[in-house]
């Protein structure tokens, strides 16, 4: 039996790291590449590529910059929705269990969450292939390089043998992307009553490996990069977003 799928996009955080941009532009609306097109709108098509049709955009601050420029996604042909958060449900663990009480996943079997400050060319249709196949309770993607922003240096006896300035180191990193199951849905609402400000990454996710759910990995190589503050925005030139996210935008 075919699984139903939806797409679910977190974009109600404030920004803080990236102000004073933040205070005029909610994060995931700030304009990137050539053509200056909200950061947002290449998750959107990205998710479109997959065949993700149906979308629910997570919102919160500024919210009104999201809604008044995607509507209801008639311009790129899918099904775009819109849940606020609420004070009482903090975090981005928070935001997906508004999502879930508010039994908008009731008849959905895969959720593909995407943080809306990622920028990435990555294959969705491959990561909701690799769960489905694997009945993964959540796969999320890694990508196995990370570059550092600031210079390593190697100290032996006192003093510095070797220096390599914002060096690439070879770790499992999360990129911000997942796919779960929404059985285990439960879970995040039982993790709820222990805490009331909830990350996916670091706590939904640890609570799952803990509770011996099936946790795989989705490694990557495509492009990734995070917009979550004012020197990674800064750094990401056009040049950059041309070359790995044009196709997307055809």
């Amino acid at each position: 039996m075919t699984s139903t799928r939806i797409g679910v996009i977190l974009a109600g955080g404030e920004g803080s790291r990236l102000r004073p941009l933040t205070y005029y532009f909610q994060k995931c609306m700030v304009p990137v590449g050539p053509k200056q097109k909200p950061l947002l709108e290449y998750v959107i098509l990205n998710m479109k590529k997959a065949r993700l049709d149906d979308i629910i955009i997570l919102v919160g601050y500024k919210a009104e910059q999201i809604i008044n420029y995607f509507g209801k996604g008639e311009k790129h042909g899918i099904t775009i929705r819109y849940v606020y958060d609420i004070p009482e449900l903090r975090g981005t663990g928070g935001s997906l269990l508004n999502l879930y009480r508010q039994e908008y996943l009731k008849d959905k079997d895969t959720i593909l969450i995407h943080y809306g400050d990622i920028l990435s060319n990555i294959s969705l249709v491959d990561i909701i292939k690799k769960h489905e196949e694997e009945n993964a309770d959540a796969t999320v993607a890694l990508s196995r390089k990370y570059d550092l922003p600031v210079g390593v240096a190697e100290v032996v006896d006192d003093r510095v043998v070797s220096f390599i300035e914002k060096p690439s180191i070879d770790l499992y990193v999360s990129i911000g992307i997942l796919v779960i199951n929404s059985k285990i849905m439960v879970d995040l609402d039982k993790l709820a009553l222990e805490k009331n400000n909830l990350d996916i990454m670091s706590d939904f996710i640890p609570y799952l490996i803990k509770s011996g759910r099936l946790v795989k990995p989705y490694i990557i190589d495509a492009f990734w990069y995070d917009v979550g503050t004012t020197e990674k925005y800064e750094k990401l030139t056009n040049e950059l977003v041309q070359r790995h996210l044009d196709e997307l935008d055809m």
